[in-house]
């Protein structure tokens, strides 16, 4: 499915590309000069992940690196093509579980979700009408806003990316996003069926920046998962955000219905409020978040099926998934940056949103160092304390990052 979905996608853009460049004057010539002044790029990411997790006779250690080669052609006409390979190899230690059913052997282990495999990570053909105005057709990258509804996981080795239509759209202040998604390219891989998910998705993302302090978002994502309806569902929210001075602040909410195939008829609410102060050198941050549930109605909870979730709600990643009560989540941290080691430490205290049941605390710690502009280091670690919900779980990683 996703290699047929690719093929007919990238078709598609080859046919709109013919079409519109056969008319132009010095096709080949043009073509040649776009194609053999593009620009290419390689980088490799090394990380050691340790997993220390109750329930499980065995802690996971995983040592990966990640080798990413791309390359873009300049653009001509306002076309453009990109081609980016990722390799995900195990580096003298594969004692962990990759999840999904990529390592059968490894069941004592936690799970690490850092398969094997070498993938097309990105494949496009882009068409920049006017600055700020363009369509993108083919395997892609979508961030929209903080990533915790569409993202792209960018912190596991295997990135998540999207096959379909894009389009970008700048006028005034306003910038407007659209995207029809026909397959998602999940972190798992190509080698197992939960690495690939067939969809039928718009994505609605729209921004309006007031002033010079503030910003607007609305957006409607219609989710149609074809290979997991509990994901398919209708979401439309609304974020405020800004600063003044050293104060920052963000307020969202967004209801979700289900929809398409999702066999449970339910109605949920989501709402967040940030604010941070920055006292030089540190930022002092903090925040409270709310996924409804309802214990009473299995399926019923707000879920976030494209985000980037290790980004939210602590770094063990205990709350993948929404429970089914809900979740509430209370955090304060802080951050800085000293002599140019950025740190940053977040404390987060969860409980259930329908009936307040006990779901733990969670300590996370971070330390990172841009050595120069081709090598970064990142010490991390997280430290799960369950209560009613999951089980003790401390997690550290190291990695190195570097890119030429």
């Amino acid at each position: 499915m996703k290699s047929k979905n690719l093929l007919a996608i990238a078709v598609c853009g080859l046919l709109q590309v013919g079409v519109t460049t056969h008319a132009s004057e010095n096709v080949s010539d043009s073509l040649m000069e776009a194609f053999s002044n593009g620009n290419t790029s390689l980088s490799f990411r090394y990380r050691f992940e340790f997993v220390d997790q109750d329930g499980f006779d065995k802690n996971a250690n995983a040592s990966t690196v990640r080798t990413r080669l791309n390359y873009k052609t300049e653009a001509y006409k306002g076309f453009s093509f990109f081609i980016e390979a990722d390799n995900v190899t195990e580096v003298f230690i594969d004692d962990y579980n990759a999840g999904a059913g990529n390592s059968p052997g490894n069941g004592a282990y936690p799970v690490v979700a850092d398969p094997q495999g070498t993938e097309i990570n990105q494949v496009w053909f882009n068409y920049d009408f006017s600055e700020g105005n363009g369509i993108k057709v083919g395997r892609q990258r979508i961030l929209l806003d903080n990533q915790r509804f569409v993202g792209g996981v960018g912190w596991r080795q295997n990135e998540q990316t999207y096959d379909g239509i894009s389009g970008s759209f700048k006028f005034a202040n306003n910038k407007l996003f659209v995207a029809y998604v026909d397959n998602v390219n999940r972190i798992f891989g190509e080698d197992v069926a939960a690495g690939d998910h067939d969809n039928s998705t718009l994505l609605v993302n729209w921004s309006n920046k007031v002033g010079d302090i503030s910003k607007i978002t609305a957006y409607y994502y219609d989710i149609n998962n074809k290979d997991a309806a509990a994901f398919s569902t209708a979401t439309l929210g609304a974020k405020f955000a800004g600063n003044i001075d050293a104060f920052n602040y963000a307020l969202e909410f967004a209801n979700q219905n289900d929809a398409h195939n999702n066999a449970v008829d339910y109605s949920a609410n989501y709402w967040r409020i940030d604010a941070g102060y920055k006292f030089k050198p540190v930022t002092l941050f903090g925040g409270y978040e709310v996924l409804e549930g309802d214990a009473n109605n299995a399926g019923s909870m707000f879920r976030t099926p494209l985000a980037t979730l290790h980004a939210f709600n602590g770094w063990a990643d205990k709350f993948l998934g929404t429970p089914a009560d809900g979740l509430e989540d209370l955090f304060i941290g802080v951050k800085g940056n000293i002599s140019g080691f950025k740190w940053q430490a977040i404390y987060h205290d969860f409980n259930a949103q329908d009936g307040g049941r006990d779901l733990g605390s969670e300590l996370d710690l971070a330390i990172a160092k841009k050595v120069n502009k081709h090598l970064s280091l990142l010490l991390k670690a997280a430290f799960y304390d369950a209560d009613t919900h999951a089980s003790d779980t401390s997690k550290v990683w190291f990695m190195v990052s570097s890119s030429f």
